[in-house]
C-alpha cells in the first residue's frame, strides 16, 4: 500500500513544474490534486514523488502524459439540457439581435463535446456563420482529440438522449458521419472553431468575448485560484458579455461579483456590467 504524500512533496512537484514546463498547479484543490498525483504514481509504478520528477528530469516529453492523467476530461454533448436551453431561448439570440455577430469562448474544453453542442445549436438557430469560436485546453493531446472531432458509437446514445431532452430541431445523428464504431461530425460545422492549447492560470487575456463558458473547470481550483480566473474571465468578456460557470461554482464571493448580474441562477449565467 502507497504511503501518503507530504506536502512538502507536493510543493516541491508543482515548484518543478512551473520552473521547467511554465506550468502552476500550486493553486488546485489539494486533496483532488494529491489524489491524481497519487494515481500517476500508481499507474506508472513510481516509488515516490522524487521519482516522478526524477522521471520529468530525464524524459520532458513525459511531462505532457502527466498533464493528461492528471486533467478530468469526462464529458458529454448537451450535458445538462436545460443550461443549454437557455443559451439557446434567451442568451444568444439577445447577442446576435445587438451585434449581428457573436464571439464564444470555451475555456477548458476537454474532449469537445460542449464545443460541438454550441455548434449543433448555433446551425439550427442559423446563425453559426455569424459565429467566432476558440476553445482551449491545458493538454495538448485532449485538444488533439477535439479537434478530431470523433467519438464512439457507445457514448453516442446518451449524448441523443441529451440533444432531445434540450429540444433539438433534427435527427441527432444527421450531424454526423459513421465510420467503424466511431462518429465523426461533419466538418462543415465545426470549421468556425479554433483550438489552441493555454493554461487557464499562467495564459493571459487574448481577446474578447460574447460568451465565455468555463463549466466545472474551476472546482478542481482553491479560491484564491478560482478569484484570479474568474478576474481574467471578467477581462475577456465585452461589456454585458455573459459568462456560464458550472453548476457547482459560485462568483458570488469573489472581488469582481459586483462586476457581474445574474442572468439565470439555476444555469450559473451571469452578465458583465462593469469594466
Amino acid at each position: 500500500m502507497q504511503r501518503d504524500i507530504e506536502i512538502a512533496e507536493l510543493r516541491r512537484l508543482t515548484q518543478y513544474i512551473d520552473d521547467n514546463f511554465d506550468y502552476d498547479f500550486k493553486n488546485y484543490a489539494m486533496s483532488s490534486f494529491t489524489r491524481r498525483v497519487r494515481r500517476v504514481i500508481e499507474l506508472y509504478k513510481f516509488t515516490s514523488v522524487e521519482a516522478l520528477i526524477k522521471k520529468f528530469k530525464n524524459n520532458p516529453s513525459f511531462f505532457q502524459e502527466f498533464v493528461s492523467e492528471i486533467t478530468v476530461n469526462v464529458t458529454e454533448m448537451f450535458r445538462d439540457p436545460t443550461f443549454w436551453s437557455s443559451l439557446r431561448d434567451e442568451i444568444i439570440p439577445d447577442v446576435i439581435k445587438e451585434h449581428r455577430k457573436i464571439s464564444i469562448w470555451h475555456a477548458g474544453c476537454s474532449s469537445g463535446e460542449e464545443v460541438i453542442s454550441m455548434c449543433i445549436l448555433l446551425k439550427e438557430l442559423d446563425c453559426l456563420e455569424s459565429a467566432t469560436i476558440v476553445a482551449t485546453d491545458i493538454d495538448q493531446s485532449i485538444i488533439n482529440k477535439a479537434k478530431k472531432a470523433s467519438f464512439s458509437a457507445k457514448n453516442m446514445e446518451l449524448n441523443k438522449q441529451n440533444y432531445e431532452r434540450y429540444g433539438g430541431k433534427n435527427d441527432f445523428l444527421s450531424y454526423f458521419v459513421e465510420d467503424e464504431g466511431f462518429f465523426y461530425i461533419k466538418p462543415e460545422l465545426i470549421e468556425r472553431v479554433s483550438f489552441r492549447v493555454q493554461d487557464l492560470v499562467k495564459g493571459n487575456p487574448f481577446s474578447k468575448f460574447d460568451l465565455i463558458l468555463c463549466r466545472n473547470v474551476m472546482i478542481y481550483f482553491n479560491q484564491t485560484l478560482q478569484n484570479e480566473v474568474l478576474k481574467k474571465l471578467h477581462g475577456s468578456l465585452f461589456k454585458y458579455g455573459n459568462l456560464a460557470i458550472g453548476s457547482k461554482e459560485s462568483l458570488i464571493w469573489c472581488d469582481i461579483a459586483n462586476k457581474f448580474v445574474v442572468v439565470n441562477n439555476e444555469e450559473k449565467i451571469y452578465k458583465k456590467i462593469k469594466d
